[in-house]
């Protein structure tokens, strides 16, 4: 049995009959509700399971509700479960990005070992320069100290420089037909005061001779002081040539 059309309620044959938005048309029954253009499958546009054109398409606004007593308890509530909310995926994700690491006994431990570390390979690079690309024999590497350039050691009970015999006289200024010392290392002149920081560099004071001075970088010298006999490394901005 045909089916009746929805707009003229008359029979449709399948020769002229439209199927859609659940309905059957007549094609040219099938057209738009309010300027009754008629329509095809391509360009209608459905509302309601009603046929309209692109232009009188109904348009959905928005309702404007005003801010009645119980609109405004429900938008604090909604508020304040959103703001739960939030605070429960802060609490779960809290630790899964960067952490703040506390300097706890055992990190503070592993610390001090890796600067350790860094001495001994600063002082193993030192020694290999110094001694022209040889390292001195293996020592304990967390104790290990600087060998004196010249044959007499400054510490030799025979040294005119070891601090056992010597009597804390500035010495006398070297001559110009002084021989080179040993080393073959320049002289240089404190121009300030300076305190060691490490077990591997030496003190001095403002005026201070610095004898068999080596170059080890921009930054920082190999020498020994006249005044007190030590040697060791010392910074390059705190003493001038002669």
């Amino acid at each position: 049995m045909n089916p009746s059309c929805s707009r003229c309620n008359k029979v449709v044959y399948p020769t002229e009959k439209v199927n859609c938005l659940d309905k059957y048309w007549h094609k040219g029954c099938f057209s738009c509700e309010v300027c009754k253009m008629t329509l095809n499958m391509k360009n209608y546009k459905g509302f309601d399971k009603k046929p309209y054109c692109s232009q009188h398409y109904p348009k959905t606004g928005f309702t404007s509700v005003a801010d009645t007593p119980e609109n405004i308890r429900l938008k604090q509530q909604s508020k304040m479960q959103s703001q739960v909310l939030y605070k429960e995926e802060f609490e779960k994700n809290k630790g899964k990005g960067f952490s703040v690491v506390t300097d706890t006994p055992e990190l503070q431990r592993l610390k001090k070992t890796q600067d350790q570390i860094s001495n001994i390979k600063y002082h193993e690079d030192f020694e290999k320069t110094r001694m022209g690309g040889e390292a001195l024999p293996h020592e304990s590497n967390a104790n290990r100290a600087y060998q004196p350039t010249s044959p007499t050691s400054p510490t030799s009970p025979t040294s005119p420089t070891s601090p056992q015999n010597y009597n804390y006289e500035p010495q006398p200024a070297r001559s110009a037909a002084a021989q080179p010392p040993p080393s073959g290392g320049k002289r240089y002149r404190a121009v300030y005061d300076y305190v060691a920081a490490d077990e591997d560099e030496v003190s001095f004071a403002d005026g201070d001779m610095i004898l068999d001075v080596q170059q080890i970088d921009e930054g920082w010298m190999f020498g020994r002081v006249e005044r007190t006999g030590q040697q060791g490394m010392l910074p390059a901005n705190y003493v001038e040539a002669i």
